[in-house]
């Protein structure tokens, strides 16, 4: 099997759902399910607190026992399980159950195929970004799908597309994978220590703070601007549309990412993020309308493209095999959970207060990155010649 086809197809139909759950999860548990928005950022916090234990601890504990297909095997069909649970669910406390099972299994199949996609980036040379590009596309297309779904029918359509999503994954899995990818993990003593080998590397701490403060901003964005564009009186047909403009400079920024910044040293990668970020951020809340809302989802390709491909350079270029599954637990369990949890619940609150203050918060959780990244370059330079 062709290994950047596989890794192509992966992305696509795991970001089909994903264009389901990024964004209009809190949205349908607040319409269909009729709790608050306080409610339901309580709940996806949670939610994403047992991603992150989900990641930092079974993933890679997982990772070190089986190949990397079985591992998406198994996350997937839990997923699909799970999922299911959520038609009996109508109070606060069984859906915020419902949903902390969920998350133990579903959002752990991105970090299964990010490491994937480590490990064929350095045994079959791999084109990361653009078969990560497919997964954007995926995403797209669902979000479209989806925005002309809900617009005729109601937000019941959420669940019931998301569940066809999981089952198009389970059943991609079915097909013929690279034999990398389902090469039994070494057992050697040095890979049951790589959570204390990274942890003791200052260079990698600071790296995956800096992308912790990046990602994590990203909260309320993901959180409350579905619901910030209903607070603006979009219709429910261009809220779609409107959140796609992003994933389109996402892909964009992906498919050139190989060729443009493959020999960029990462850290300088994620001052550029920082940047792009906080002025995202800031243009929100600053000028609290569509249109401003509508030119800061060009700045989401610096925010979160340019963030992640970043990291996964980072990773492939300093980490061995063995130690890319724990890194990316660490980076999806603190960076893409835990960090956006904490935050989650900070900015629903400010949300409630004033809905800007909660982007400017984010504004300033990114001004933090800012400064790290400088302080690394600084204290690094001859690393930092010798990558760029």
């Amino acid at each position: 099997m062709n290994a950047q086809r596989w890794m192509s197809q992966q992305f696509f139909l795991f970001f089909i759902g994903w264009g389901v759950f990024l964004p209009y999860w809190t949205g349908w548990l607040v319409d269909a399910k009729g709790i608050t928005i306080a409610q339901a950022s309580t709940i996806m916090s949670i939610g994403l607190v047992a991603r992150g234990l989900s990641t930092l601890f079974i993933f890679p504990a997982i990772s070190k026992k089986y190949d990397a297909k079985k591992v998406i095997i198994l996350y997937a069909v839990v997923s699909l399980v799970t999922a299911l649970c959520y038609i009996p669910a109508h109070e606060f406390w069984s859906l915020l159950v419902v949903t902390a099972l969920f998350s133990l299994s579903y959002p752990s199949l991105m970090p299964a195929l990010e490491s994937a996609a480590g490990i064929l980036v350095q045994r079959s040379h791999l084109h990361y970004g653009r078969a990560r590009s497919y997964g954007s596309i995926g995403f797209v297309l669902m979000v479209l799908v989806l925005t002309l779904i809900v617009g005729v029918t109601n937000d019941m359509a959420i669940f019931w597309l998301m569940l066809v999503a999981i089952a198009l994954f389970c059943i991609g899995l079915t097909f013929a994978t690279p034999a990398v990818i389902q090469e039994k993990p070494e057992t050697t003593a040095q890979s049951s220590q790589t959570f204390r080998q990274l942890l003791t590397q200052k260079r990698f701490v600071l790296v995956l703070f800096i992308v912790i403060c990046i990602q994590g901003a990203h909260a309320t964005y993901y959180n409350n601007g579905y619901l910030y564009l209903q607070h603006l009186d979009v219709p429910a047909y261009y809220i779609g549309i409107i959140i796609n403009i992003a994933v389109v400079f996402e892909i964009g920024i992906l498919l050139v990412a190989d060729k443009w910044f493959g020999h960029w040293h990462p850290v300088k990668l994620l001052l550029i993020a920082a940047i792009g970020a906080t002025v995202r951020w800031g243009m929100i809340y600053i000028v609290p309308s569509v249109a401003m809302f509508v030119v800061s989802q060009s700045l989401h390709a610096l925010s979160f493209a340019l963030a992640h491909y970043a990291f996964i350079l980072y990773m492939t270029k300093t980490l061995t095999k063995a130690q890319i599954p724990t890194a990316q637990g660490l980076y999806s369990a603190f960076a893409l959970s835990w960090a956006t949890a904490i935050l989650t619940l900070f900015a629903g609150r400010l949300y409630e207060m004033e809905p800007r203050s909660a982007f400017l918060a984010m504004g300033v959780v990114t001004v933090v990155a800012i400064f790290a990244c400088v302080y690394y370059l600084s204290k690094d330079k001859t690393m930092a010649e010798t990558m760029s």
